[in-house]
């Protein structure tokens, strides 16, 4: 008698058990070819092994009454990607494409986070930084679950999107962001989020580091920092480390036919 195989993984990296039998090929994934336009040149991608990467969109970094405007900090520009965040990842949803939340959740104790990482918020030792409490509401500063920590209301975060805490600028430093991504079959990742010139250009550099094919989406990012950060961030993306799109390219991208290989 043949017994039942029952799935054992995620897939595509998933295999088939019984008693006797594993069945390693692991499913096939049905190529999703789109044709997509980027300032350097124009890529054929493939939805069925993309994901998107949404970076930072926090309270302490975006809201008036977070981290960074208590500071000081005008957060006016890293609202900036709310709006087209809210038009593209809908549709990006719709053809499958995961959405992953990449943000700043530190542990309460802060076991793992250095003098140096503490530094770069609080330089003076007397100021409030990681883990103290905003005077405003009493929020711990990105530590997870807490108000300071949490994505703005704004963009909607649906059950089957992914979240992952970071704990340095990097989102693929000492998390799990890599295996997951390997587990789920995905090579290209779209980059979106705040601040453009560090934890989504550090994260992105490390992406591409480790394999992965890298675009930025352009409108869907920014900085509070000075806007020659962000001309230097935009050169090294399309000169080092991937390509650069924006949101209505992606469009653009999802609505026309598919492009056979040798017509681009």
């Amino acid at each position: 008698m043949n017994l039942p195989l029952r799935k054992l993984g995620i897939e595509p990296n998933a295999w088939a058990v019984n008693q006797t039998i594993a069945d390693i090929t692991r499913p096939p994934i049905h190529p999703q070819p789109v044709t997509l336009s980027t300032e350097t040149k124009t890529l054929r991608l493939d939805l069925a092994k993309t994901a998107i990467l949404v970076i930072d969109m926090q309270n302490d970094f975006c809201h008036p009454d977070g981290w960074l405007a208590h500071i000081g900090v005008d957060v006016t520009p890293a609202r900036q990607p709310i709006e087209p965040l809210q038009k593209l990842l809908p549709v990006l949803r719709d053809h499958g494409v995961p959405v992953i939340w990449l943000n700043w959740g530190n542990r309460p104790d802060l076991l793992n986070i250095s003098a140096g990482l503490r530094h770069v918020y609080n330089s003076t030792g007397d100021g409030v930084g990681l883990g103290d409490r905003l005077p405003k509401n009493d929020a711990q500063v990105l530590i997870k679950d807490s108000w300071a920590a949490a994505v703005v209301d704004e963009l909607e975060q649906e059950p089957k999107d992914i979240c992952v805490d970071k704990y340095r600028m990097s989102g693929f430093w000492d998390t799990p962001l890599d295996s997951i991504l390997r587990n789920l079959g995905k090579t290209t990742l779209f980059f979106a989020g705040v601040n453009a010139d560090q934890c989504v250009l550090v994260t992105l550099q490390d992406a591409n580091f480790l394999g992965y094919d890298c675009i930025l989406v352009k409108d869907c990012n920014a900085t509070t920092s000075p806007e020659y950060c962000w001309q230097a961030t935009m050169y090294n993306v399309k000169q080092c480390f991937g390509f650069v799109t924006d949101s209505e390219d992606i469009f653009t991208a999802l609505n026309q036919p598919e492009t056979a290989e040798g017509d681009i």
